[in-house]
């Protein structure tokens, strides 16, 4: 077989390549024979019609075609690991010749890998920030546990606070209608714990059991209904009940009947150890990412438009299957956000390529191999998240090439990000977190 390579353009490179006369008529006798098997054809049993009456009832071109189908697999394959390609397209046929007794010719296009020019990524000296280690992380820790164990009380003698919890009925207005939605009896609310438009919880605090009273708020700017943005509405109030939380009593008998701890002490140290992983997990990740945008900021590759176009598509059919999953509409989303969707998209995509890109790379330059041992790993986490045992999501899942893929691929982005972490010196520098704002 001869072949012959022009690049065309970015990464599209062309291939026309010559099939020798005689596999190509062979080709073309077992495909006129196949399609005969499976058409109707007066006069014949199936498979039993000669060619040239086969020619006659499907044409030519078709069993051309079905040639092709049968040879190209072989002729593709030689083809690209002759001219050493790293595809990363299916190939498409663009033109072909094929007459009986000559040599077959087909030309097709194909997109290859874009080469990465690399970074530095190993033995550099990164400084990795990291949150100050917060004092009372146990006393919170502990706290919230005894919070998950908690009793409410009724409270009958004294007005709301900003830790109870209350019962109330109210009803929204804005701009003098009824808020769709903006309505219910009974609505139990953490008043520490609110996700309500903000001010709302607040102007709860301070009143008594049967008091009636109207509230006013604002919605947020971002808010997601397009009439109530940044409008002012009043809520009409009917405070029915108010509940006071009460801790348990933290003792080893407390501890045994709430968790599977026996002793006080045992609770402690699990949390304590508990804090110590999570600060440990926190530390890696942040150097990681250090690391990795380091080398993202000193590598170069030159991304074809192509490879964006199909890498926005496959982002936005992600953006669309959560959102139909959440009950939004995806189209009022994107009107939206305006211009700013579409150009942000596309940052986030060639972000995604990039950085795709520059793994591949360096799991070649250290030879990255995945076992079977991984994918056994990584499949019991996942039938973990599952909530499956490994067996039962392989069969679930294990004939979809596409799931395969995605596990393989996140097994080397692991072993990849493992590997820079161990081959690259880091400094810890400890930050204290800034004062944020209470998201509501």
């Amino acid at each position: 077989m001869e072949t012959t390579l022009t690049n065309v353009k970015d990464n599209l490179v062309r291939i026309t390549m010559t099939i020798p006369a005689q596999e190509a008529s062979n080709a073309y006798n077992n495909a006129a024979a196949k399609i005969s098997q499976y058409i109707n054809i007066d006069g014949f049993r199936k498979g039993k019609a000669p060619r040239a009456v086969v020619e006659r009832h499907v044409g030519v071109d078709r069993i051309r075609q079905e040639a092709l189908e049968s040879l190209l697999p072989k002729y593709l394959g030689q083809a690209i690991y002759e001219h050493k390609l790293d595809v990363i397209t299916q190939p498409a046929i663009t033109d072909y010749k094929f007459e009986n007794g000559q040599d077959a010719e087909v030309t097709f296009e194909v997109e290859t890998r874009p080469e990465v020019s690399l970074g530095n990524y190993k033995g550099m000296d990164v400084k990795v920030e990291i949150p100050a280690e917060d004092d009372g992380a146990f006393d919170k820790a502990l706290n919230g546990f005894l919070t998950q164990h908690a009793s409410y009380e009724l409270v009958l003698d004294r007005p709301s606070n900003e830790t109870d919890t209350v019962v109330f009925d109210f009803e929204g207005t804005c701009n003098g209608e009824l808020i769709q939605g903006g309505s219910a009896k009974s609505y139990t609310l953490d008043l520490g714990h609110s996700n309500f438009i903000p001010g709302f919880a607040e102007q709860l605090v301070g009143h008594n059991i049967k008091d009636e009273f109207d509230i006013q708020v604002t919605f947020p700017e971002d808010y997601h209904d397009e009439k109530l943005k940044g409008q002012p509405a009043t809520f009409a109030i009917k405070l029915n009940e108010i509940k006071q939380r009460v801790l348990p009593e933290l003792n080893d008998e407390f501890v045994k009947k709430s968790s599977r701890f026996q002793t006080v002490d045992e609770l402690k140290a699990d949390i304590k150890d508990y804090i110590k992983q999570q600060r440990e997990s926190i530390k890696k990740v942040n150097a990681e990412n250090a690391i990795f945008k380091s080398i993202i900021d000193s590598s170069s590759v030159e991304i074809p438009q192509s490879m964006i176009d199909r890498e926005v598509a496959s982002l936005k059919e992600e953006y669309k299957q959560r959102m139909a999953y959440q009950g939004m509409d995806w189209n009022a989303f994107v009107q939206s956000q305006g211009d700013e969707f579409e150009s942000g998209i596309s940052a986030d995509a060639a972000s995604r390529i990039k950085n795709s890109l520059i793994i591949d790379k360096i799991s070649k330059e250290v030879e990255i191999k995945v076992e079977q041992t991984d994918f056994q790993t990584k499949l019991s986490q996942m039938a973990g998240m599952y909530g499956l045992g490994p067996d039962e999501l392989v069969k679930q899942f294990g004939q979809n090439p596409d799931f395969l893929s995605s596990i393989s691929q996140q097994i080397v982005n692991e072993k990849v990000r493992n590997y820079l972490f161990e081959n690259n010196n880091v400094e810890y520098v400890e930050v204290k977190p800034e004062e944020k704002s209470v998201e509501v």
